[in-house]
């Protein structure tokens, strides 16, 4: 242990320099991004042209490695053909969460000619385990090998000096460069694609198809699914659940677990509309409204705060533009407009909305009466600096909770520490617990003030004087008093799942609180957990009913989102259009149908059916008539067809899509809004 902690020290003083064993990767793509041919057209001539392939030999991955998402190690030599990109990454590391969906999309781009190795090299303890690895394969969903590097053997090798870093290897298997932090998509996609061209040409690319034997296999059955926070309604008597990779939120109620509604289709999207449409990726943090009838969602992965109206059943965005923000130091303005970054809690006082903005290490807050949102505490700089609001550093806040005197605290993951911002000294930050001296002093001490130490603590919560902290890589429960600073284990212990006087948990992740019972939303487990603070005592909180059930994305239509149409308030029509190919028609041996949802509050008229059958004499288009109000909304089409050859009654073509299309209603639209969509049979 102390070797491997003087061993991160050095990392830390490191981490702001360049990598030392390869050329940087950015010098090379400018190249690309830059050229332009004599008769201007720019970017994949560039590869024609000029070689981007690497001269010095990559080294080769050492033995004795634990790997994942393979059943064998890999070598290079055996990727020889293949372009190979090695991610170094820890998965606390929210930097390293942003760059996923960078890789799944290169994957999807070059599915044969490009092969991606994570190499997790593990900042905490509970990070170097394989079996959490393993878990956090899982929650995100990673579809490509992954070595435990948790003694830096790789990391060593490519001098590595920060999370997280990339390094590409070309089909020759030598080094094309490398690059240190986020950013990953648009810098590597064009020098990928200059590679698959320059050694497609000479014959030394490999698109022979590849497969892994993933984790997932291994992924929960159960109603919940990695469940993020948890929130309780005591005066409606509701449990509100982030049902975190099921992209949804649970609500429940509380006294029998009764699942009274499932909020979100479960994809992993950005889509507002009603709870069956509407789309969240992976949320967590959640806030009520005074009067029970907003929910408030941060939306993690879609960089924003989501507003449920209970009521109408809806889901709309409230601040974020779903982008991630990349501007340094984030700046204020109109909710709406301003990009936002891995939003992770929210905490609601008065017309106050505070967020843990994890993405940029800093806390947020929204005035809801005048829907402008800023930066509260925090430099934009990860650090573990305390001082003035605008100096301070934070370490990726993902737990919020406020004392009566004005403290807002907040579990700082990344400085392993719980801190607070002082809202009567305009944001001024302090540390309450933990070393507060380094990103890398961290471990399991409870004790007082600066003598504590927790281990990437993700929840708080305050209740009759006390908070109360998931100490989430420690798998405890622990109470800190906020006038003494003293912190103390209440329970948990090791990694596991076990009820009663001695309670084991995995990883817990958020925490709410009502009367004397404390409610935990134990990640890894897949399970909601209830601790009476006076008894000892844990349960499971078990959910029941019709709407028990985990949703299924993977058997829902694919989905297609057109770009927004702008209508004009007062009388108008919808029409529905389907083409099918010349010679093709809609089998009448097989229930084709088309239906749609229409946002009540944007149409409204006398719409004679919500779904209708399809036939081979079906006229198209299908028009509905009727009003349109002022405001924003979605339709949705849901499209099951199957269409057949002339002739070929006996062979169908199975189209089983969900067509929405985000409308603004305001002066100067159009009257008509139309859906069309075109059959393609050889897809």
């Amino acid at each position: 242990m102390k070797t491997k902690w003087m061993f991160l020290v050095l990392l830390a003083l490191l981490t702001a320099c360049g990598p030392l064993f390869a050329p940087s990767l950015d010098q090379r793509a400018a190249g690309i991004a830059g050229a332009t041919t004599s008769d201007g057209v720019e970017g994949d001539a560039m590869a024609q042209t000029e070689s981007f392939a690497g001269s010095s030999p990559a080294p080769e991955f050492p033995t004795g490695l634990d790997w994942l998402n393979t059943d064998q190690p890999l070598t290079l030599e055996s990727l020889q053909g293949k372009i190979v990109l090695l991610d170094f990454w820890t998965y606390g590391c929210i930097n390293c969460i942003h760059i996923i969906p960078d890789l799944k999309q290169l994957e999807a781009e070059f599915p044969d000619e490009l092969v991606v190795i994570g190499v997790h090299s593990a900042k905490f303890d509970n990070e170097g385990d394989t079996e959490n690895i393993r878990q956090i394969i899982q929650r995100y969903d990673i579809e490509h090998p992954v070595i435990n590097d948790s003694d830096f053997i790789v990391w060593q090798q490519w001098s590595a000096r920060a999370w997280p870093t990339l390094a590409l290897i070309d089909p020759a298997g030598n080094i094309v460069g490398v690059h240190s932090g986020e950013g990953v998509y648009p810098l590597f996609q064009p020098v990928i694609a200059a590679l698959v061209n320059e050694f497609d040409a000479m014959g030394q690319l490999d698109r022979t198809p590849i497969t892994f034997d993933l984790e997932r296999e291994g992924e929960p059955e159960g109603f919940l699914s990695y469940p993020g926070k948890v929130l309780v309604d005591e005066d409606g008597g509701r449990l509100f659940i982030a049902d975190t990779n099921n992209n949804r939120i649970v609500v429940a109620d509380l006294e029998s677990g009764n699942v009274l509604a499932s909020i979100g289709s479960g994809r992993y999207a950005y889509l507002d509309g009603t709870y069956d449409t509407a789309s969240f990726a992976y949320p967590q943090g959640m806030a009520l409204s005074p009067d029970g009838e907003r929910l408030y969602v941060a939306d993690v992965d879609n960089h924003a705060i989501r507003v449920v109206d209970l009521a109408a059943e809806t889901v709309d965005t409230l601040a974020g533009t779903g982008e991630q923000s990349r501007t340094y130091p984030p700046s204020r303005g109109s909710a709406p407009d301003v990009d936002l970054n891995s939003p992770w809690d929210l905490l609601l006082d008065g017309n106050q909305l505070y967020i843990a903005m994890a993405g940029s290490h800093q806390l947020w807050v929204m005035d809801l009466d005048s829907g402008e949102v800023q930066p509260l505490s925090g430099s934009g700089r990860e650090g573990t600096g305390d001082g003035a609001s605008t100096y301070a550093e934070l370490a990726q806040p993902s737990g919020l909770a406020l004392t009566p005197d004005g403290r807002l605290f907040f579990a700082d993951s990344e400085g392993s520490s719980i801190r607070w911002s002082d809202l009567n000294a305009g944001g001024l930050v302090e540390t309450a617990v933990g070393s507060g001296r380094s990103l890398f002093d961290f471990g399991d001490i409870d004790g007082v003030g600066t003598e504590a130490r927790l281990q990437h603590p993700l929840g708080i919560v305050y209740l009759d004087g006390q908070l109360y902290v998931a100490d989430t890589y420690n798998h405890k429960i622990k109470r800190l008093d906020p006038d003494s600073l003293t912190i103390s284990t209440i329970a948990g212990g090791e990694a596991g799942e076990r009820d009663g006087s001695d309670p084991l948990f995995y990883e817990p992740g958020g925490l709410d609180a009502s009367g004397s019972l404390l409610y935990i939303a134990d990640t890894n487990n897949h399970a909601i957990r209830i601790l009476d603070l006076q008894s000892g005592n844990v349960i499971t909180f078990e959910l029941s009913g019709e709407l028990a059930v985990p949703p299924r994305p993977d058997a829902l239509p694919a989905q297609i989102v057109f770009d927004t149409m702008v209508l004009a308030p007062g009388q108008g029509n919808i029409t529905f259009t389907i083409n099918l190919p010349a010679g093709f028609k809609i089998n009448d041996l097989a229930p084709s149908s088309l239906s749609w949802t229409l946002d009540s509050r944007l149409f409204s008229g006398d719409v004679p059916a919500e779904s209708i059958n399809l036939a081979p004499d079906t006229t198209f288009p299908i028009q509905l008539e009727g009003t349109f109000t002022e405001g924003s909304g979605n339709i949705v089409v849901d499209l099951l067809l199957y269409s057949c050859e002339e002739g070929e009654e006996s062979l169908c073509y199975v189209d089983n899509v969900q067509l929405v299309t985000p409308v603004v209603v305001q002066d100067g639209g159009s009257e008509t809004l139309s859906i069309d969509y075109t059959v393609n049979v050889n897809e």
